[in-house]
């Protein structure tokens, strides 16, 4: 029978190796981010958002009003050169019945999910801008509005930004 010590490492070891599985998610937000008790926030143990006036990103879109199958460039970059950010989780929404709505063209590093209309990074490399592009359904016309999370690190991260227009001169 092992001793006490003998279980208690092994159970370290069992928690150590399942805590960096559960703490990185390299590959982007998993689909349940979607649904969750928590939605559009990464599932990041006791880490919570900052509050929203902190915010060092921008999300900026092409426009707010869609045609049947039109693409809208939806750009995540920071206020200031010094700020990077390692992963977002964006999702576009119909701007009256706030549905999830259209899909997301899959770029280099990212990793779309379709089922709540979302997108999110495809690694957890820093980066100083994502540039992604959304298409609106092929049957239909509105205004859609992008929300979702930027993250600068594991434990520090902003939820429920609501992506701006860009404004035209």
């Amino acid at each position: 029978m092992p001793s006490v010590s003998s279980k208690a490492i092994s159970v370290l070891i069992i928690l150590s190796v399942m805590g960096k599985a559960i703490e990185s998610f390299p590959n982007g937000a998993p689909s349940d981010t979607c649904v969750k008790k928590r939605p559009n926030q990464p599932n990041h143990g006791q880490a919570r958002p900052q509050p929203l006036h902190t915010n060092p990103f921008e999300v900026v879109a092409s426009s707010e009003s869609y045609h049947p199958g039109q693409e809208i460039s939806v750009v995540i970059y920071p206020h200031t050169k010094q700020e990077l950010f390692r992963g977002f989780f964006i999702q576009a929404r119909d701007a009256d019945t706030n549905e999830w709505i259209g899909e997301w063209v899959k770029s280099e590093n990212t990793n779309t999910i379709p089922e709540c209309a979302a997108i999110t990074h495809g690694d957890n490399k820093d980066k100083l801008a994502a540039k992604l592009i959304w298409k609106a359904p092929q049957n239909k016309r509105g205004r859609v509005y992008f929300t979702g999370t930027v993250l600068q690190s594991y434990g520090t991260f902003w939820s429920d930004i609501i992506g701006k227009v860009q404004q035209h001169s």
